[in-house]
């Protein structure tokens, strides 16, 4: 398997896993103890920081551009969570749980797409001067992989305390 093959894998059992949080029955805006993140909010800033991040690498517009006004969050379009205050979590309210999952779909395509046009080349290209070593394309999509599995267990276990 190559590297190619294998985040295609990670970004395909990522969709696997968005579908069945979001689409699972609960609250997606219940906060654990009051102030912890609920389930609707994590899922949509991973799918935030997955079109960002994969959007800025393949150099192409991000999914939101078609869904933002679908959500009608009261942020600047460019927000993707990071950062966000209790009040700007509690202000994310996703009134369709299919509106996360057909968001994160199209997220998920846009991934797929630039997957299939990636070489070896291409995943060692610099995308980020600013750290030290540079950035390269492949390990900027690992740590989207990263965040995004991270976000899926937090979702996960607060599942499990609401259930």
């Amino acid at each position: 398997m190559d590297a190619r093959d294998l985040l295609i894998d990670e970004f395909n059992r990522i969709q696997e896993l968005y579908a069945d949080l979001a689409g699972a029955e609960g609250d997606l805006h219940a906060r654990p103890s009051g102030t912890g993140n609920p389930i609707g909010w994590l899922l949509w800033h991973l799918a935030r920081v997955q079109d960002d991040h994969v959007a800025g690498v393949a150099g192409t517009a991000q999914a939101w551009d078609s869904f933002e006004s679908k959500f009608g969050l009261p942020f600047e379009p460019g927000d993707i969570g990071y950062g966000h205050s209790s009040e700007e979590v509690s202000a994310v309210r996703i009134s369709d749980p299919a509106l996360l999952v057909s968001y994160h779909s199209a997220v998920h395509q846009q991934t797929l797409s630039y997957l299939d046009r990636v070489t070896a080349e291409e995943l060692d290209r610099v995308v980020d001067r600013r750290w030290d070593p540079p950035v390269t394309a492949g390990v900027r999509l690992v740590s989207v992989v990263g965040d995004c599995l991270q976000h899926l267990g937090q979702a996960a276990y607060v599942r499990g305390l609401l259930a």
